[in-house]
């Protein structure tokens, strides 16, 4: 194995919600507790990269990526998590950009 996947349709869901857990089902705060930060330290901790597989939703609410991968970003600094990170997107490269600049500039405090 040489990467750890997060295909986001199959492993958590098609239909991405809200920022927090109390805004409703699927949130980032959910995605990135549940799912991104334990792939991501896992990922670290065998020095391999993170595969996102954005694909196959209906689209990404500004506030589940700043709650999720903006998050992410504020804990381990942006350099470290693009160096690690790969996103895959045959769909849309507007949504992988908007993912990366929101690692790199994040809107959550």
């Amino acid at each position: 194995m040489d990467k750890i996947c997060i295909n986001i349709k199959n492993d958590f869901s098609d239909s991405p919600g809200a920022r927090y857990r109390k805004d409703g089902p699927h949130s980032g705060q959910e995605f990135y507790e549940d799912k991104l930060k334990p792939k991501f330290d896992e990922a670290l901790k065998l020095g391999l990269k993170l595969e996102i597989d954005l694909d196959g939703v209906w689209g990404y609410p500004s506030s589940f990526v700043s709650g999720s991968f903006g998050k992410l970003s504020l804990e381990y600094g942006a350099d470290k998590v693009l160096k690690n990170i790969e996103f895959i997107s045959k769909d849309s490269e507007t949504r992988k950009y908007r993912i990366i600049e929101e690692i790199k500039n994040p809107t959550i405090k």
